[in-house]
């Protein structure tokens, strides 16, 4: 087994959609009231405070990249890469947002107002402003343990360069048809992984 640790920087602002219900509305609070109170909490962090983007989001965006690319497995009758990254992949840890080396806080957010659908469904009818944190400029190291030696070094990197185009992370995101959480891979650092 490996370990790589994958340097990335964002190319397209990072904005998360966490859930809000460990914040209940208040009473007699409309939902633009609710809204414009948490949309800073929208965004993961740490225990710490630290913004964070989700291992799995991460680990997603590995998934959907082989199925998308649907590269062959040489000797293997067709069989593509995709069910390699799905049981052979994991994500160790969320990643730590930074920018210049300052770690950055749900402070370090801007707010973007968007007209989104009530219900949360695409295409589902009637649509209401909602609020979201966004984080223009952000860097992190996604740590990964490959337990497949079908994945190989040359394999992983591929997907990963491909991973901030095809995929991204984050709301309205390229793999949802949306612009943000487009990154690219500054650098890869392996090592060798034993339990």
């Amino acid at each position: 087994m490996k370990r790589v640790t994958i340097f990335i920087e964002g190319i397209a602002p990072y904005s998360a959609s966490r859930g809000t219900d460990d914040n209940p509305r208040a009473d007699r609070e409309t939902h633009e009231d609710y809204d414009q109170r948490i949309w800073r909490e929208k965004a993961n962090v740490t225990p710490e405070g630290k913004v964070c983007i989700p291992a799995m989001a991460f680990k997603q965006a590995m998934d959907t990249t082989a199925y998308k690319l649907g590269e062959k497995v040489p000797n293997r009758r067709g069989a593509t890469f995709k069910n390699f990254f799905v049981s052979g992949l994991i994500c160790e840890a969320d990643a730590v947002l930074h920018v210049n080396g300052k770690i950055l806080t749900r402070a370090d957010a801007e707010p973007v107002t968007i007209s989104a659908n009530s219900d949360g469904v695409r295409g589902s009818g009637k649509r209401v402003p909602r609020t979201f944190p966004v984080f223009r400029k952000w860097e992190c190291e996604v740590v990964m343990i490959v337990t497949d030696d079908i994945l190989t070094q040359a394999i992983i990197e591929q997907h990963a360069r491909a991973a901030g185009i095809v995929a991204g992370v984050g709301r309205f995101r390229p793999e949802k048809g949306g612009p943000n959480g487009r990154f690219r891979v500054k650098k890869f650092a392996w090592e060798d992984f034993k339990l």
